[in-house]
């Protein structure tokens, strides 16, 4: 049994306990307040101090750092593989004898009966194609074909004729110009080892020879009547049988008239017999050969088709080396010279050497390039250059087209590299260069808070880039050069 004085001290101690308790939480519950005041106070700005924290900072110079590189300059373009010394190709007349068609077709209406290929590679000789079924062939030789080659004629076309018949094996008996008649068995020996025969007189022909030939026999036989009745007149003539009576002055002066004409009728058959043979025999009918000035050749395009008349332009024949042609700005063709090497790259990655043939700006550049020069130095102001973008045409030929051979009109990625530094040397962005008043080159160095210009030569630029040497100022790479503001 408890006392109770036991009992009243065990309720006081727990009030105390109590009351403890809820002092604790109430300090607690102040500080949370307090702290979150504190934090919202520190997180909360004026307008006047927000403006201020988003203020841009104070401006300065834009810089970047001088730069030691070798420094390699080039000029880059985008060409077109073509095939050199493009031609148009057509026939200088018909092929056959041209005349009204006969019971073997010839002189018909010209029809293409085998078309020309594209693509294909032409050599002396080669028959191009047949019209009519008759051949068209290709010679070398830089006179055009424009008529008809047979007996009688001469010139620097049969000169070309005779020799082209030299090489290929059929001599025809010497090559002075004049068609002969060791040219025309030439010729006809030519056509029977491909396969034809040349073209010989036609029925008009052997009938107009005929008639000549008959004119000159009646000539002949006018001549011997007339020429028989000379001297005296028979007894017959006079009735009597006693020794011919000599003509009168009269009769005989007629008679001499006659004798005159029928010899000059004569001579005259004679000389159409003559002039006509100097032409008749085996010809080379105007259509059937086509000088080309260099061979073997490439037959580019092809304009017409089988069952054509080939009355225009057949195609276009090249040759059958592989040329570049790109077009660079005007500012760029400045640095190029002949001799150059160009890299050339198709999309798909393949490559081939070139070398710079022609820059034309115009007037054939070429003709006063020096193949030893490397490309000008730049003086004064880096961008005092002509701003021209006019375009050049520059021809780049490729003596070894390796894989470019079979990509005609493909497009080709252009490199020719236009200079090189001497080993590694100061180089700073083309934007740093400024001229000065007295007219010299300077870029701005900053130096901690100073910037101070420092006078410097020009050399190589390339990709932006521009090779600088100070002019008795200092200059080291790393140092800071000023591009703008």
């Amino acid at each position: 049994m408890s006392h109770p004085e036991e009992a009243g001290t065990t309720r006081v101690s727990s009030r105390l306990g109590s009351g403890r308790r809820r002092l604790g939480a109430v300090v607690s519950a102040v500080v949370l307040v307090g702290a979150g005041g504190w934090f919202a106070g520190t997180q909360v700005q004026s307008p006047a101090d927000a403006a201020a924290s988003h203020q841009a900072p104070k401006a300065g110079p834009v810089t970047v750092s001088v730069v030691r590189q070798s420094l390699t300059a080039s000029v880059v373009a985008t060409g077109s593989v073509e095939f050199a010394s493009p031609r148009p190709l057509s026939l200088a007349g018909p092929v056959g004898s041209g005349a009204a068609a006969g019971a073997d077709g010839e002189g018909a209406e010209q029809r293409v009966t085998k078309a020309p290929v594209a693509g294909t590679k032409i050599k002396e000789g080669d028959v191009l194609m047949t019209v009519n079924g008759r051949p068209v062939f290709a010679l070398g030789g830089s006179v055009p074909m424009y008529r008809a080659l047979g007996p009688g004629t001469s010139g620097d076309d049969v000169t070309q004729l005779q020799k082209a018949l030299k090489r290929l094996g059929f001599g025809p008996g010497g090559t002075g110009g004049t068609y002969g008649q060791g040219t025309a068995t030439a010729v006809s020996d030519w056509y029977k080892s491909e396969g034809y025969d040349a073209q010989e007189p036609s029925p008009a022909d052997q009938q107009q020879l005929g008639s000549l030939e008959q004119a000159v026999s009646a000539a002949q036989e006018t001549l011997l009547t007339t020429n028989s009745g000379a001297g005296t007149a028979s007894s017959s003539e006079t009735g009597s049988s006693s020794s011919p009576t000599p003509q009168s002055s009269t009769d005989k002066q007629v008679h001499e008239i006659q004798v005159k004409s029928a010899q000059k009728a004569l001579d005259l058959a004679n000389g159409a017999l003559s002039s006509f043979k100097a032409t008749y025999g085996t010809k080379v009918p105007a259509g059937e050969v086509v000088f080309l000035p260099k061979l073997p050749a490439r037959l580019d395009k092809v304009t017409v088709k089988t069952g054509d008349t080939p009355s225009a332009q057949i195609g276009t024949v090249t040759s059958s080396d592989v040329v570049v042609q790109a077009a660079v700005p005007g500012t760029d063709a400045q640095l190029l010279r002949h001799g150059m090497t160009a890299q050339l790259t198709t999309a798909d990655g393949k490559s081939a050497q070139g070398t710079v043939d022609v820059v034309t700006d115009g007037s054939d550049s070429s003709s006063d390039a020096d193949s030893s020069a490397t490309a000008p130095s730049t003086t004064g102001d880096a961008n005092s250059a002509s701003d021209s973008t006019a375009a050049v045409q520059v021809r780049i030929t490729v003596p070894d087209p390796g894989p470019l051979a079979g990509e005609a009109e493909a497009a080709v990625k252009v490199t020719i590299k236009v200079g090189a530094s001497d080993g590694k040397v100061l180089t700073v962005p083309m934007a740093a260069v400024h001229t000065s008043s007295d007219g010299r080159a300077r870029v701005k160095v900053q130096r901690g808070d100073v910037v101070s210009d420092v006078q410097v030569t020009v050399g190589l630029s390339a990709a932006g880039i521009v090779e600088v040497k100070p002019d008795g100022g200092a200059l080291k790479a790393g140092e800071k050069v000023v591009v703008g503001e």
